[in-house]
């Protein structure tokens, strides 16, 4: 029996069986120990079969502002390679630096309606000061996968479109006890439907 020709095959057939199992979808509820919902934790996800090629793009853009003497937003999450742009909103200058290990540099002095940027090439949490104002405090988190959210107020976070099978799940917060401030998990996406988990996170005071 002769074997059946792709080439013969109809298009759209050919590219539903090229297509990866993406399916389920991941909602968390990120809360502290007392079940108060945690904002800006950021959950990652790796999912069945690794990551898929190609650019990642988040839809909340690479902007870190400096506005009323702090960050915003507070947590911004991008991509490995991602040009961030610092532009200043306030009346007075700002001398943004970080110290972190996945990237140590600093931006001098910059006034009103100027901006800077930053390309940040290393995967890892980046923690933001400056020079001039002690009480700012912001974080970038680079990560290496399009499967990225952040916590809102409510602190819920959802992924969807992930591949069916066992992900490993990264939360990671400024304030969170443990290494690198990160929660690792692996949990089951199912062939569709939600998968809904709350998630305990033991914090640290805010100083």
């Amino acid at each position: 029996m002769r074997k059946p020709c792709l080439a013969f095959l109809p298009a759209a057939l050919l590219s539903i069986l090229a297509m990866p199992a993406w399916a389920g979808d991941l909602n968390l509820r990120i809360v502290d120990a007392a079940g108060r919902p945690v904002p800006d934790a950021v959950v990652t996800v790796r999912p069945a079969g690794g990551i898929p090629s190609g650019p990642i793009r988040f839809p909340w853009g690479t902007s870190m502002v400096q506005q009323n003497i702090s960050f915003a937003p507070h947590v911004l999450i991008v991509p490995v390679g991602a040009t961030v742009k610092f532009p200043n909103k306030d009346k007075v200058r700002h001398h943004v630096y970080s110290f972190s290990k996945a990237a140590k540099f600093e931006i001098k002095l910059f006034g009103q309606d100027e901006s800077r940027t930053y390309t940040f090439k290393s995967e890892g949490a980046v923690a933001l000061g400056c020079n001039i104002h002690d009480q700012m405090a912001g974080f970038i988190r680079v990560v290496n996968t399009p499967f990225a959210a952040k916590s809102n107020a409510a602190g819920q976070a959802q992924i969807d479109g992930l591949a069916t099978g066992t992900a490993q799940v990264t939360v990671w917060h400024p304030l969170l006890k443990g290494k690198d401030n990160e929660m690792i998990m692996n949990l089951p996406i199912p062939a569709s439907g939600t998968v809904n988990k709350t998630v305990p996170l033991a914090l640290r005071s805010a100083q």
